[in-house]
């Protein structure tokens, strides 16, 4: 009998402050843990690690990186003490040839797109995290491949897990639209979603969605998603939804999981995922 597959996902985390807050996507992220057998690593790729090289953490301890400004003590608190995996350097890279990967040693560590969603989808930080980086020299369809790459990771027992949003333009936020989104939000969301539940070797057409533009002014926040669906694309299953909605007319919080139990009943649109809203949007680093 084959040996089952680590579920992977894709979990739009929104503000910084979700780590702190207890919403339906927080607790869509927790039952999602809390429902798949424990890792042997977590293999992150977050929106935040967006740099010219590839790279993974290599560091026994990783530090909890607090990348952000103008958000409460609080939040600059918060530590992920979960103990690295120097060894899977060398599994990513033999799958990711014949791209080079790098071996971050000491530069990098957990930043709050993975650190922000490990709190609440596993909050003992005792499983080994590790981040590989979002190549920026890269264009959409290699990262959808190196994430197909990425599968026989999971029958190792590492979890494959995307950070981002599918749509995230800061600079279009209306605070008067807290569980709301601008029609051209939906329709590039809904458009996302419906290539991942049925085609989602297909998700890097959405770069010529009408709507792209303003959904992805810059590709940071979207690129995640390109790793599950690859994933999605290897399996030969469509991804599920865990949890979606909006915030702020210009932000998507939905979450996809792969080969996962997602939890009944979050799948819906009632009630969004608070954001300090006395941050400009412009200045915002989330």
């Amino acid at each position: 009998m084959d040996k089952p597959l680590m579920p992977a996902a894709f979990l739009g985390h929104g503000s910084p402050m979700n780590a702190l807050e207890r919403n339906r996507y927080t607790e869509a992220w927790r039952a999602f843990g809390a429902s798949v057998p424990r890792p042997r690593a977590i293999l992150a790729v977050s929106a935040h690690w967006y740099t010219s090289v590839l790279a993974v953490t290599a560091m026994p301890r990783p530090r909890t990186i607090h990348d952000f400004f103008g958000f409460p003590q609080a939040l600059f608190d918060v530590q992920y003490p979960a103990p690295g995996l120097p060894g899977l350097v060398e599994e990513v890279a033999d799958l990711a040839q014949p791209d080079r990967v790098g071996a971050d040693v000491d530069s990098w560590g957990i930043d709050h797109g993975t650190w922000s969603v490990l709190v609440h989808a596993f909050p003992d930080a005792d499983i080994p995290v590790v981040q590989l980086s979002i190549d920026t020299r890269k264009p959409v369809d290699w990262h959808l491949a190196l994430g197909a790459k990425l599968a026989a990771l999971r029958a190792r027992g590492v979890l494959v897990l995307g950070s981002g949003n599918v749509v995230h333009n800061l600079r279009a936020i209306d605070w008067q639209q807290p569980d709301g989104a601008f029609d051209w939000s939906r329709r590039f969301d809904e458009r996302a979603r419906e290539l991942m539940l049925e085609r989602p070797h297909e998700v890097p057409s959405l770069q010529s969605h009408p709507d792209y533009r303003l959904a992805v002014p810059t590709p940071d926040h979207f690129l995640p998603l390109l790793y599950v669906a690859g994933l999605a694309a290897a399996s030969g299953r469509p991804a599920d939804t865990l949890v979606d909605g909006y915030a702020y007319g210009s932000l998507s919080m939905t979450s996809y999981a792969l080969d996962a139990r997602c939890p009944s009943g979050a799948a819906n649109r009632d009630g969004a995922a608070p954001i300090d809203s006395r941050l400009p949007p412009e200045d915002a680093n989330v």
